[in-house]
Parts: C-alpha cells; sequence; structure tokens
C-alpha cells in the first residue's frame, strides 16, 4: 500500500491499514512524517487517558478493565501499552499476545504494544504522533499504559488529557516514591488492591501530601479499586470524565512539570561501538537500545545516564556524516542534543532569527522523534540537535 492509500483505509477502519500506518510511524519510515500531518487534524476529537505507576501496581489489569467498561457503554478504545525494549529485537518485551485477552476479533478495541527504545520517561517517543493516527482511525478514546515509573518520570503528561496514577498498598514507601514528579502530575489516584492491608493509610498519606501542593482548581481525587475483580473501575471512569470536562489544562508539556529544558543525550561518533561501549559498560551503565538506521547509514547504543543519555554512533559507510566525521576528526563529541516542549515552535523562532539551521525542515528520526540541527556556526562550534519532547 503507498501513503495515499494507507491514510485512506485506516479512515475507513481497516485494521491492517492502521497497523501498518502505526508501525510507519513507531519505526521512524521516511513517510512517517507527512502520515502524522495527514492524521493531525483529528487530534484534537481524542481523549487520552494515561495510566502509570510503579511495576506491579495492577495498571494492566486496571486497563483491560477501563477498556471494558468503555466497550459496555459503545466506545470504541485504543490502547498502547508500553514495554520495556527487548535487547535482542529491538521490540516490546511484553506483547499483545500475552496482554488484553478477550478481546480478539472485536473491531471496537485496537492494541499496540511499543518498546521505550531508550526514551526515557516511561513513554516511547513515537506514542503522541501513534494517537495522531489512532484519532485518524476513529478512535476517540485511547488508553496509554506506562513502563513501572519512578518519581521524575512524567512523560506521560505530554502526551495524556488525563493521568492517573496507580499505586498499591504493601509496595513499601509507595507514595515517597511519587512525590516529586508524580505527586504533580497526577489528575486521580488510584489505590488498586484496595482489599489488602494498608489501602487506608495508603489513601490517607496521598491527602496529607496533597495538602503540600499548590491548589490549582482541580484537587485529583482518590479513587479505591480492586482491578482483578473490576471494584470500583466504574468510580474510576467517573472520576476521569469529571476530569476531562473540568477544564483543567490537557497535555501539559513535561518541561512545566520537570521545569525548563532537558539535556536530551550526547551523540559520540566512535569507529567501533563494540569497543566503545566496552568503558561505559565498565563505569557502570547497560546499553537501553541498539538499531540501526539506515537513511542516515549509522548503528546506535544508547546508555541511559540518568535524566540524560549517551549516544554512540557508528557509520556503516564511510561517506556517511558520523564517516565523514570520523575520517577527519578522529572519534569524539559529534553533538548535543536539547530535548524542547514545541520542536515545530523553536524551529519556527530559530529560522525567523537567522540562526543557521542545518535541517530545512524538522526531521523524523528512528522511534519515530522529531529532531532539527543546528550549525556550529550559530551554536559556539558544537553541533545541537534539538528534540521534540
Amino acid at each position: 500500500m503507498d501513503l495515499q492509500e494507507i491514510i485512506s483505509r485506516l479512515r475507513q477502519g481497516d485494521q491492517r491499514a492502521l497497523a501498518r500506518a502505526v508501525s510507519l510511524v513507531e519505526d521512524g519510515a521516511p513517510e512517517a512524517a507527512a502520515l502524522v500531518a495527514a492524521c493531525r487534524v483529528a487530534a484534537d476529537a481524542v481523549v487520552r487517558v494515561g495510566i502509570t505507576g510503579p511495576a506491579g501496581a495492577g495498571k494492566s489489569t486496571l486497563v483491560d478493565q477501563m477498556t471494558r467498561r468503555l466497550r459496555d457503554a459503545g466506545r470504541r478504545v485504543a490502547v498502547l501499552a508500553v514495554d520495556p525494549t527487548s535487547p535482542f529485537t529491538g521490540g516490546a518485551i511484553l506483547g499483545d499476545r500475552i496482554r488484553m485477552k478477550g478481546f480478539e476479533g472485536d473491531a471496537g478495541v485496537f492494541f499496540r504494544s511499543m518498546a521505550t527504545r531508550g526514551a526515557m520517561g516511561g513513554v516511547a517517543r513515537a506514542a503522541e504522533d501513534v494517537c495522531m493516527v489512532l484519532g485518524a482511525a476513529g478512535f476517540a478514546e485511547i488508553l496509554i499504559e506506562t513502563v513501572g515509573v519512578g518519581q521524575d518520570e512524567v512523560e506521560i503528561v505530554r502526551v495524556a488529557d488525563v493521568t492517573v496514577v496507580v499505586l498499591a498498598p504493601g509496595m513499601g514507601d509507595d507514595v515517597q516514591s511519587i512525590k516529586a514528579g508524580l505527586m504533580e502530575a497526577a489528575d486521580i489516584y488510584v489505590v488498586n488492591q484496595a482489599d489488602r492491608e494498608g489501602a487506608e493509610r495508603m489513601e490517607a498519606e496521598i491527602r496529607g501530601m496533597q495538602g503540600l501542593v499548590e491548589d490549582k482548581g482541580w484537587v485529583a481525587p482518590v479513587v479505591r479499586t480492586v482491578a482483578t475483580q473490576g471494584v470500583g473501575v466504574a468510580e474510576l471512569m467517573e472520576a476521569v470524565e469529571r476530569c476531562r470536562t473540568s477544564g483543567r489544562k490537557k497535555r501539559m508539556p513535561v518541561q512545566a512539570v520537570l521545569g525548563g529544558l532537558a539535556m536530551d543525550h550526547l551523540g559520540v561518533a566512535v569507529k567501533s561501538i563494540a569497543d566503545a561501549k566496552k568503558f561505559y559498560e565498565a563505569l557502570g551503565l547497560r546499553v537501553s537500545l541498539e538499531e540501526t538506521v539506515a537513511q542516515e547509514q549509522v548503528k546506535v547504543s544508547m546508555l541511559p545516564l540518568g535524566e540524560s543519555r549517551v549516544e554512540l554512533l557508528e557509520a556503516t559507510s564511510k561517506d556517511s556524516v558520523i564517516g565523514r566525521f570520523v575520517a577527519k576528526r578522529g572519534e569524539g563529541l559529534h553533538h548535543v542534543a536539547v530535548r524542547v516542549p514545541d520542536v515545530d515552535a523553536v524551529f519556527a523562532r530559530m529560522r525567523a532569527e537567522d540562526v543557521r539551521l542545518v535541517n530545512d525542515a524538522v526531521q523524523v528520526g528512528a522511534g519515530g522523534h522529531r529532531y532539527f540541527f543546528v550549525h556550529p556556526a550559530s551554536a559556539g562550534g558544537v553541533l545541537v540537535e534539538i528534540v521534540g519532547a
């Protein structure tokens, strides 16, 4: 199928065309930018609910129950489940074959497992663009389940209209683990497994900590659920609807929570990733993603470092950008990447201010992330990559 046929068929509800479109966006195919642009018109009609929280809190079971509730009401539902990246295939470790059982053959439910592919914050980089595609396919309700997250992994607030933080008693210092980031990001708290000892204490702790947060017009309700039995799910869905219609700001830029811009990664050009990563692994870093980006003729290895990453770049062709860089300057720092909340707005502002740019337009790269480069002549001698949050 060519691009126009894919767009036409996914708008008609064709599941194969939808799956193909999602794959193009997730893989950062050359036509992905045009595809997302064609789907963007439907974005505002879609309600995105993010379900996040620490691993083991019961997010998947809760998402399953929420989906059933929406289907009972006749709503079409899409589920994006973000899972860890397989070190062998680069795909999601947990796949849809073992998730969301009981919806086989239901055209009103679309399920997709997405690998993080080295992205920080619990959400795959391509998630927002995939939501655009799902909206164009007629799914007005999208549930986004993050990989298990910690206190500063609040990327979901950029993607979702309503953010649900799921906790469970008996998991250790649960409330303390979310106090710095998700405490401010949560629109709704769920105390799941509420039939267990400690549920009342956890709810009291959440309400106590809410008193320390500035009142912004919406006080996140605390809903108790037992997802395995469907208990409390109706109350949760009612809370989601109240939040959605409350006028609370939609899809908050992640920088509004974390404060300012963020360092995304340092790009280091090397002759051999296999040789170079020995040092970083000895330092204690571990590879989260390795892939070959054919259109850029480069192998990439990502190593998380705190809230940032080290990106090792090995040329697959001597005539590639990295190949020419290493031949001329040797191994070393190739670029610095800065993450911004609105890459299109930054691109437009820099063009208006005559900043020298390497790219004529915002590009779509591996994993669907959007970026452009600023020439070293305008950045103090350093090539700077501007990456969309």
